[in-house]
């Protein structure tokens, strides 16, 4: 009768241990990366939100008009981040005389690298906007 594992047992036991621990510190590890990304990207889209809300109640910006801008490193986790911002008039009515009532459309591109690589969304908006009076030639 026989007490105790022989050696060939406590190798293969080893081995399985091993091999168990790889696993799980290969899903971890894969858990963090997916921690970090999400976290990245939940930064930029408070970002944009906030972007986007100070572009709605700006009334000095043109119906038409495109522009772009980067966001403060310190917001971003030190990666360069920035956005493009594409405003035209979506709904109007034809031949629509100054001081009349339009829908505008607000694209917000938002940017940022993840390491070699550049990620990025689009955030949409309708706001109502008035045709501007013309202005007098001086």
């Amino acid at each position: 009768m026989r007490k105790g594992f022989t050696l060939l047992e406590v190798l293969v036991a080893t081995m399985i241990m091993g091999l168990a621990v790889i696993g799980m510190l290969t899903a971890l590890n894969t858990s963090l990366r997916n921690a970090a990304r999400l976290t990245d990207h939940d930064r930029m889209a408070m970002l944009a939100r906030q972007r986007m809300d100070e572009i709605l109640v700006d009334r000095t910006l043109p119906l038409e008009a495109e522009f772009d801008g980067q966001f403060d490193p310190q917001v971003t986790g030190g990666e360069p981040a920035g956005y493009h911002v594409a405003m035209n008039v979506f709904e109007a009515p034809a031949q629509a005389p100054p001081l009349t009532p339009v829908l505008q459309r607000i694209v917000l591109h938002v940017w940022w690298k993840q390491g070699d690589k550049q990620r990025g969304f689009d955030l949409e908006a309708f706001r109502r906007a008035v045709i501007p009076a013309a202005q007098p030639q001086t």
